[in-house]
């Protein structure tokens, strides 16, 4: 075991699966840091920690049950009519939950947020979660839809890594927990900056309304879907991480002008 984690293979695999792991960690973070800063102040970096070590536990579960992971991607029921072909599987159905989960989210955090001068503080105050659990629950919920596409992707670059397959669910369990550890280190900071900064937190719940729209149009790719003969193609989420980091660079580029606006004020 220690000498295959050690040969350049191994290691190249490893570096690469926890560089995925965290860059498709960014969307589970974005979503941690919303739902914990609705909770009292300090509730919110407990929620955080709990939030992530439970995605820890619920990906390492779900790496020690790859098979019947896979077995999800097969499709059960099939929809064909003249206009309209879906063959409907139980991944596809769980990532077009999750896709109108944070539609919803999203849409109806960014109305509330948009309505609040309408209301008194107390009244906005009351729509906060204050419930521990609760925000908990919300992670533990969406983390499980974004584990599921993670982790298939691991299986697939791993596969054929090692005749053993228990040597290449240990390498992905390994890159689980580091990836995991520096989201730890790095989900605090970036909850306190979104928290403390408004416009991030409206540019964060576009991502997740982003996010949600493009895990519905993989669940119908995934369905084989065809609407009038045409395909659902999924969109490439090379797209999706390169808007994010435009729109942060755009927003960093704002928060410099802003900042050298009020220095010369001062």
């Amino acid at each position: 075991m220690l000498e295959f984690l050690f040969t350049s293979d191994a290691i190249m695999a490893l570096l690469t699966l926890t560089f995925l792991e965290i860059i498709l960690g960014i969307d589970n973070i974005v979503f941690i840091s919303i739902a914990a800063n609705k909770l009292p102040k300090n509730q919110r970096s407990k929620a955080t920690n709990i939030g992530l070590l439970l995605a820890m536990v619920q990906r390492i579960v779900l790496l020690l049950f790859v098979s019947f992971l896979v077995s999800l991607k097969e499709p059960f029921y099939t929809i064909d009519l003249t206009w309209l072909h879906i063959a409907v599987s139980w991944q596809a159905i769980i990532l077009f939950s999750g896709g109108i989960f944070l539609l919803f989210k999203s849409t109806s955090e960014i109305h509330e947020k948009s309505e609040t001068p309408k209301h008194n503080e107390k009244e906005f105050r009351g729509k906060k979660i204050k419930s521990l659990s609760q925000a908990i629950l919300q992670i533990v919920i969406i983390d499980f839809v974004f584990s599921i596409d993670s982790i298939l992707t691991a299986v697939g670059m791993t596969n054929g890594l090692h005749p053993n397959h228990n040597y290449n669910l240990v390498l992905m369990i390994i890159a689980v927990m580091i990836s995991i550890g520096i989201m730890i280190g790095f989900a605090n900071p970036i909850r306190k900056f979104i928290d403390a900064h408004p416009s991030l937190q409206l540019l964060g719940l576009a991502f997740l309304i982003l996010i949600g729209f493009m895990l519905i149009t993989e669940a119908a790719y995934l369905s084989h879907t065809k609407i009038f003969g045409n395909m659902v193609g999924a969109i490439p989420k090379g797209y999706l991480y390169f808007a994010i980091a435009f729109s942060l660079f755009v927003e960093f580029l704002n928060f410099r002008i802003q900042k050298k606006q009020n220095q010369k004020l001062n």
